[in-house]
């Protein structure tokens, strides 16, 4: 089908005569003013003259500008400015960086994102999951929560207002204030959950295959514990550490004293699905270990290079003081400058399966909007400047959960006590006992980190 013209048929021509070279020239000059004019006319009449504030930074933003400018003016719907805004800035990230730690994180999210880098946020205090219904190993399958993939409580966080308000773990979360989970993901559920502490949170929930019934919640803060100990057999000092938060490394250094105190002459340390997070933090805390030389170094653009020592203040760089380290593939980016650190400097061996693998660092940074954008900006090595990536720290002892391991079973564990019922110990515990008390390290929210992924708590 062809398009009707909006060109009006020629008008018949005059007979030809003569024309001055001076007419020339006027003629094209008054043409040039006349399509100008013409022109203008068209765009303001097009709605051309609305200012869109897009200044292009250089030559090859001009397409993006004049792409701007034209959804502005031509688009049939309205458009939400901040919804464009954010497109372009995913966008950027997505496509233009092929870095899948850099990235932008809407206000939501980054507010999230830094109230569980500093340990403490407003909510109900609960640990939550998505659990697969139809294959439980199979979460890759679960983008968002539906009729196989649930919202699940795994535990409710000691002295919190979900622990008061008789959550358990295994109650499956339905909806949240009366709306459906159904269609949302796991950061929609957190952020909703959350809220301003004092106000109430009502949760629908469904135990046991039971009928669903709700539970309404006040919110309250929520201080993260970071660490977890426990004196196994008497003689074993099990410390295990959530993630390197910017209270991770006092709660750290506390932790381990207690277990030296209590008369500990070995050590497991387990960074299991320790997702990262301060690189500073992790700094302190292979410092409790290593006495003296290089944790890692981090080596940026323009061969900058930055080298992380030993803080010289660790409270068991003991030889004598034997330690494991339990890792798996979920321990990445600050787990692995542990675990790589204490390896090579002969003060841990490493029992588990291969880290993730992630060897870059990236800086946090506010956007206007309260949103923030993750920059990697540099790499780190290990001291021997090795790099994790991308095949992870090999476990100096292979040991792994199957999918035949009962829920109370840890072989992984298993295998580290195993480990340690071989080492010497020795004869006289109190040489063990710290000499002095660990240094109150706290981070400023500046920091630079590094981190995949953040612990469901809401």
């Amino acid at each position: 089908m062809t398009e009707p013209s909006l060109t009006p048929p020629p008008e018949p021509m005059p007979p030809a005569r003569s024309i001055s070279p001076i007419s020339w020239v006027i003629a094209l000059a008054l043409g040039a003013v006349v399509g100008a004019l013409l022109f203008a006319g068209g765009y303001l009449a097009a709605g051309g003259g609305r200012a869109t504030g897009c200044a292009a930074p250089d030559e090859s933003f001009a397409a993006f500008c004049e792409a701007y400018d034209r959804l502005q003016r031509e688009y049939v719907d309205e458009l939400d400015p901040e919804q464009l805004a954010e497109g372009a800035i995913r966008g950027m990230f997505q496509y233009g960086v092929e870095d899948p730690n850099s990235g932008y994180m809407p206000p939501e999210d980054f507010q999230q994102a830094l109230g569980d880098l500093s340990g403490a946020f407003s909510g109900i205090g609960a640990e939550m999951s998505i659990r697969n219904t139809e294959d439980a190993a199979d979460l890759a399958a679960c983008t968002e929560f539906g009729p196989t993939c649930r919202l699940v409580v795994v535990a409710p966080l000691d002295d919190s207002p979900a622990e008061a308000a008789g959550l358990l773990a295994g109650d499956f979360v339905l909806a949240v204030d009366g709306d459906s989970v159904d269609g949302s993901t796991m950061n929609d559920q957190i952020s909703r959950i959350r809220g301003e502490s004092g106000t109430d949170v009502t949760l629908t929930l469904q135990r046991d295959g039971g009928e669903p019934f709700d539970v309404t919640i006040t919110r309250a803060t929520i201080t993260l514990r970071e660490v977890e100990t426990s004196l196994i057999d008497g003689h074993i000092g099990y410390i295990g550490l959530n993630q390197f938060s910017s209270k991770a490394s006092e709660q750290f250094a506390a932790g381990l004293e207690e277990l030296l105190d209590q008369g500990a002459d070995q050590i497991v340390f387990d960074l299991r699905d320790n997702p990262g997070g301060y690189i500073e933090a992790a700094q302190q805390i292979a410092s409790q270990f290593i006495d003296d030389g290089l944790v890692f170094t981090q080596e940026s653009a323009g061969n900058d290079i930055r080298e992380y020592p030993s803080t010289g203040d660790g409270i068991a760089t003991d030889p004598d003081l034997p330690v494991v380290v339990l890792v798996n593939a979920g321990s990445a980016s600050a787990s692995e400058i542990v675990a790589a650190a204490l390896q090579e400097a002969g003060r841990a061996t490493l029992i588990g399966e291969p880290t993730f693998g992630k060897n870059t660092v990236q800086v946090w940074s506010r956007l206007e909007n309260d949103g923030g954008v993750r920059i990697t900006i540099s790499r780190w090595f290990t001291p021997e400047h090795n790099s994790v990536a991308p095949d992870g720290i090999q476990p100096d002892v292979a040991a792994a959960r199957t999918a035949e391991t009962p829920p109370e079973d840890d072989p992984v564990l298993d295998a580290a006590l195993e480990y340690l019922a071989g080492q010497p110990v020795a004869e006289d515990t109190t040489s063990l006992a710290p000499a002095r008390a660990p240094a109150a390290a706290g981070l400023a929210a500046s920091l630079v980190v590094g981190i995949v992924a953040l612990r469901a708590i809401c």
